[in-house]
Order: C-alpha cells, then structure tokens, then sequence
C-alpha cells in the first residue's frame, strides 16, 4: 500500500514539552494511522522521549504502523533523543507489535482501582507527625517544605529506564497545581508534617470537573529519612476520607505503581484498591 505520511503542527504545547506529529494517509488523503512524538525542553531530560502510535483496526499488518514508527524514530535522532518509549498493556497488539521491532520492556505499571462505595480500614495516626491539606496551587507557607518534599520521589523505581533527576522549584510547584485548575479538574493534596514543621510526605489525586467517574492519583512521596513508619499508608486513608466528602458522586480512585514497588502496592492493597490492568512501558535506544 502506497501511504503519504504529513508532518502537523500540534497545539499541545506546554511548558517544559511540546510534541511533533505525523497523519498517515492513503494516496486519496483518507487518515489511516498518527503518530505523536513528545520532546522534552529540559537538558536532562531531552535524551528520553515517550511516543503514541495508532493505526486504524481495519488498516493494520499493511505496514503503516512500521512506517510511522521509522518517523518517530527519525524525528527523535533529528532532535538528540537517545531513547524513545511507549505504553502499551501487557500482551496486547500494540505490545507485540513495539516487542517485533525491537523495544525492551523497561518497567511494568501495575493499574490498580479504589471502589469508594466500599469500606476504609482506619489507620491510626503517627506519633510526632501532623497531616495538612489543601486544594489546588499550595498555601505560601508551604509552598518552599511542599518543593523540597517533591526530592521524595527521585528513588521511585524505574526500571531499565534512566530517569533523570527531575529538578523543581517553587514556579514549577505552582504552575503544575495552576495547569490542572485551567483544565477544569480539582488536585486535593494531603501531606504530613513532622514535628519541626517540614514536610514528611505528600499525596495528591486529582478529580474530574463534575466530580463523577474516578479520580486519578498522581505523586505520592515519603521522604528516605521518614520512611517505615507507615506514613503513606496514613496519608493515602486520610485522601481516601477527604475525597469522598468532598465529591460525593465520585465512583472510585485510579493510581499506577511500577511492579517492583512492593511496598507501595502492599500499601494500596490494604486500602482496598485492586488490580485490574497491567501497562508496560517499553524502550528502544536509538
């Protein structure tokens, strides 16, 4: 098959990243497949580029796919990218397809979901420690202790992936949390302070506009020093209560944790989430 593939602009742009893209067509300009390639603006992190790839059902093992994924290719070394990745769920299509073409998998994501209509064990609190919270962009007086706790997740398992160091500062802080306000949707972040007032840990889970369906979490941390003395598992029960009188018609709790992160899936276990679908994140090194 003959296919033409055009180079388009994509108004996803964003702070710290933006995306080039390909449409795939036949010779009379019906879309058969895209591809969208995410370069990074950061020094340390423009090495590494994540990707998604889509070939229509009915036009597949016709070698769009293929193609598409050589300009993907392409395009990262004609912008130093060294490494390119993608998820794709375990044993499917699109799984197959990136392993014949050469990707290793990296990490696997576990997908795990909180019915919230069931029942929360409740966890006690933890001596010498106080939990906080707040809702969208962080209070001033937290704002320096709520940046410093984010080094809290540069352990985070990853895998045969190099993570970069990822670096905030208090205008990243703040942006990230205005980001999510301007697309509609609610971040609730809980957080525990020890006795000196630094922050200990953070979780943060953010909820559709009209606060039905399930919310997702995104990062939650405890810092080394602070580590096994149950904090997270405190914190995420604490999220758990604060979620569900804040949005009573929410159904559930979404949140993603690399397989090998044991200690955190025992955590997520306890509270009642369960697995129910498995991602891995596979690379290819150009």
């Amino acid at each position: 098959m003959s296919i033409r593939l055009i180079p388009l602009t994509d108004p996803d742009f964003r702070p710290f990243s933006r995306r080039i893209a390909w449409l795939a067509t036949r010779p009379d300009g019906t879309p058969v497949g895209s591809a969208f390639l995410r370069l990074d603006s950061r020094r340390t992190h423009a090495p590494l580029a994540d990707f998604e790839l889509n070939v229509h059902p009915a036009e597949r093992r016709q070698g769009i796919g293929s193609t598409l994924l050589r300009a993907v290719a392409a395009g990262a070394q004609d912008h130093d990218v060294r490494t390119v990745i993608a998820d794709v769920d375990v044993a499917s299509v699109g799984d197959r397809f990136l392993q014949h073409h050469g990707f290793e998998i990296g990490l696997r994501l576990i997908y795990a979901r909180l019915d919230l209509a069931r029942p929360t064990p409740d966890i006690p609190a933890v001596a010498g420690y106080r939990l906080v919270s707040w809702d969208g962009v962080v209070p001033d007086e937290l704002l320096q202790t709520f940046t410093d706790a984010r080094t809290g997740m540069a352990d985070a398992p990853s895998g045969t992936i190099a993570a970069p160091v990822d670096v905030w500062d208090n205008e990243r802080t703040r942006h990230a949390a205005q980001v999510i306000e301007q697309r509609g949707e609610h971040l609730s972040v809980v957080a525990v302070l020890d006795h000196t007032g630094r922050m200990a840990g953070f979780t943060e889970v953010v909820v559709p506009g009209d606060g039905k369906g399930d919310g997702q979490l995104y990062g939650t941390a405890v810092l080394p020093e602070h580590r096994g003395r149950g904090l997270a598992l405190w914190m995420k029960a604490a999220q758990i209560h604060q979620v569900r009188h804040q949005f009573p018609d929410l159904d559930g709790l979404v949140t993603d944790t690399v397989d090998t992160n044991h200690a955190m899936r025992r955590t997520n276990e306890r509270l009642g989430y369960r697995p129910h679908q498995q991602v891995n994140r596979r690379k290819l090194d150009l």
